[in-house]
């Protein structure tokens, strides 16, 4: 029988979401053709396979699951179907592991029942909270012999080992078998560990989330797959659900999705769905493109034709991706392919952001058309180009900018208050951290932040203590105490006049608010710290003023944090575990661990986006090739940062432990140095073809000689760089 269903299949920027959402829109048009070949093909199915009540089939009618590789993308996707069907039909478009995840919640009644597990409602847990509780549950098992064996410290060993359950449940790989394929897999054992150890510590972390109703992603994965997607109850109700599937660049998702797929094809769903041959940006977390392949076989094979002849990509590609195995014979490349060629890193950041500056002021691209993209950005190079283009008042945006929550003065000093006013803090408290709470705790809006009917933009926000000020408050009348820390009134510095009226007004009103909130404390007025912080921002940092985005979206991220941190650590009280030593403690405790969590850096200040209305905002876009070919952007001008560095070909991050042990088509082999050799050949690949689909007029190759730590860079881009257009006379200052 002919299949109905389609397989696209696009490089970069060719229209394969186009295509899907206008399938989808053929499809509404033609719905009454498509109800009927949906029940047709259903009442050819097996009665072991699909049965339903003949009054609620009658009743039944089945929707569409749109599935998209990331949340943006999902935003994205929905906005179109949205616009291209005028708003007529209801559609929500979900990740895969989003969409896991809801059924899992959803039919939580009946994995209570397959597994026999406590009638609790499931609590998500965050990636943050499952290394901590993970780390505590391990505490005692990875000692200080364990982890001089493992080569790393606890932190990374922790984190590799809970990825390898993640790994295996995208594989659809059960808990129990994962010992089986490190055993395989791990020839060289170049980790020093057991795989019998590092499995039985999943079953034991996996065996103590489910019996408390704790799920984490590897293990949502794992529940779906293995007991919900097995089950014939389950797969009736997605049978009566789903009519049609539509699925965009399959090619970024789990092995595991082409079994949720293939179940509702063969119960009679069409389904539509977009490949990128050049895509696989996920591989090496979890994506597995060349098993979901497979899928095109049960499709219609639909290839979209590529870019203009003259684009770009038609016009490097080849000799570029020639270059790199035979780099020898390459000439010289067009003129629109430019290097920047200097002697250490700090002259090529300076003169990449001149030529950038310099370009932008003379009218030839725009700020909001030019990409700088880099094999990984560290702290330095993003503090130069930004602080470098924005004296320019050119606007720099970086993609996905995840700076520890820490960072923060506003974060820093609402935890300083916490341990004021909670007891038995007193030993996270020091002079420091109260000078620059005062100077915080004391912001005043500026006569254009006072509130309007329109926005205005924001201005730094004064301070009635500074910073000066702050320091002698805190060193004359903070008193510190391992219990009790305490603020004295400011006339306890011997010469307060010289504070000023200002300042000293603002730090008494500041004290009085403390001991308002102590004494709230001892009476159990305060429902959570989560309820003190919010009073804290409303009292001291809102104030009727406009935050800006940084400042706005640090605090919403705390507060999010903190409302997840005692949600679980409500749950946790609920039993009395005696694996996890000192979980069952005082709320005081409680603090004290939130506080060092965050002062850790392990929590980011990203909370659930807010997209701003109307056009992108016109700003250079900085990112790291992982995060810009996930966000799937497009700009005339590309500067590629490092090009002479080797990480262009390595997966760095973006590849976890193990990950190549738990592709489908290789589960369990040996991954070799040919291996290793094959795979960043084939990433490189994809990387320009992917790159060069997303630029239209102009290339800059930034190369150094030396990287940032003093090393010759002799990576594989290098022939490129050599064979480009030297930009011209660079300048003096450099």
């Amino acid at each position: 029988m002919v299949s109905h269903s389609i397989w696209i299949v696009g490089n970069s920027r060719t229209g394969k979401t186009s295509r899907l959402v206008e399938q989808f829109g053929s499809w509404l048009q033609n719905e009454k053709e498509m109800y009927k070949l949906f029940y047709a093909k259903k009442a050819k199915l097996e009665a072991r396979t699909y049965t339903l009540p003949s009054s609620l089939m009658q009743q039944a009618k089945p929707g569409v699951l749109v599935l998209s590789a990331n949340d943006d993308n999902r935003r994205e996707l929905g906005d179109k179907i949205v616009t291209n069907t005028q708003g007529k039909y209801p559609v929500r478009v979900r990740t895969p592991l989003g969409f896991f995840q809801d059924d899992v919640i959803l039919f939580w009644p009946l994995l209570i029942q397959l597994l026999n597990l406590k009638a609790q409602f499931p609590v998500r847990l965050r990636p943050e909270t499952e290394q901590e509780l993970a780390t505590k549950l391990w505490r005692t098992e990875l000692n200080e012999e364990i982890l001089r064996s493992a080569g790393v410290n606890e932190y990374r060993l922790v984190r590799r080992i809970l990825d390898l359950m993640q790994l295996a449940a995208y594989s659809g790989t059960a808990c129990e078998d994962i010992a089986g394929i490190l055993q395989t897999g791990l020839e060289e054992n170049n980790v020093n560990l057991e795989p019998e150890f590092m499995a039985n510590l999943l079953l034991d972390w996996r065996n103590w989330c489910l019996e408390r109703g704790l799920l984490t992603y590897g293990i949502i994965t794992e529940l779906y797959t293995q007991y919900l997607l097995t089950n014939e109850n389950y797969q009736q109700h997605l049978a009566n659900r789903y009519q049609a599937v539509l699925a965009d660049d399959v090619d970024e998702y789990p092995g595991v999705v082409r079994d949720l797929l293939e179940l509702l094809l063969e119960q009679g769903a069409v389904g539509a769905f977009s490949y990128n041959p050049d895509g696989g940006v996920r591989l090496g977390l979890g994506a597995d493109p060349d098993y979901m392949s497979g899928l095109a076989g049960r499709c219609q094979v639909e290839n979209l034709p590529g870019l203009a002849v003259d684009s770009l990509a038609n016009r490097l590609a080849m000799p570029m991706v020639e270059s790199l195995s035979t780099p020898m014979v390459l000439s010289d490349l067009p003129t629109v392919v430019q290097s920047i060629q200097m002697t250490s890193r700090s002259q090529l950041l300076r003169q990449t952001a001149e030529v950038i500056g310099n370009a932008i002021k003379s009218g030839q691209v725009a700020a909001e058309e030019v990409a700088i993209i880099a094999p990984g950005l560290d702290a330095i190079a993003r503090y130069t180009l930004v602080e470098i283009l924005t004296k320019q008042n050119i606007p720099v945006e970086s993609l996905n900018d995840q700076r520890p929550l820490i960072s923060s003065p506003v974060i820093r000093a609402l935890l300083t208050m916490l341990a004021l006013v909670y007891p038995g803090l007193g030993r996270l408290v020091d002079r420091d951290a109260v000078a620059e709470m005062l100077v915080i705790l004391s912001t005043k809006p500026e006569p254009s932040e006072i509130p309007s009917p329109l926005p205005t933009p924001y201005s730094p926000l004064s301070t009635k203590i500074d910073p000066v000020r702050a320091g002698l408050l805190a060193d004359y009348c903070f008193v510190p105490h391992p219990e009790h820390p305490n603020l004295l009134p400011v006339t306890a510095f011997e010469r307060w006049d010289r504070i000023g009226y200002a300042a000293s007004t603002a730090y008494t009103e500041i004290l009085q608010w403390l001991e308002q909130q102590r004494s709230q404390e001892e009476l159990r007025l305060i429902p959570s710290p989560i309820s003190l912080l919010d009073r804290a921002i409303q009292r001291f940092l809102w104030n009727g003023s406009n935050l800006p985005y940084e400042q706005l979206a640090a605090l919403r991220e705390l507060l999010e944090t903190a409302q997840h941190y005692w949600e679980i650590e409500t749950r946790l009280k609920q039993t009395t575990p005696n694996t996890l030593d000192g979980m069952n403690r005082v709320s005081n405790s409680a603090i004290a661990e939130f506080i060092q969590l965050l002062r850790r850096g392990t929590i980011t200040a990203n909370p659930y986006p807010l997209r701003s209305l109307g056009k992108t905002r016109k700003a250079i876009t900085l990112a790291t090739i992982f995060q810009y070919r996930a966000s799937r952007r497009f700009h005339r001008w590309h500067f590629w940062l490092d090009a002479g560095s080797p990480l262009w070909a390595k997966g760095g991050a973006a590849t976890l432990f193990g990950a190549p042990f738990f592709l489908r088509n290789r589960l369990g082999q040996p991954w070799t140095a040919e291996d290793e050799k094959l795979a960043e050949e084939a990433r490189l690949q994809r990387i320009l073809n992917d790159l060069l689909s997303r630029v239209s007029e102009r290339i800059y190759l930034c190369h150094s000689d030396l990287a940032v730590n003093g090393q010759e860079q002799l990576g594989p881009l290098l022939p490129l760089v050599h064979a480009s257009v030297p930009l011209g006379v660079m300048s003096d200052e450099c």
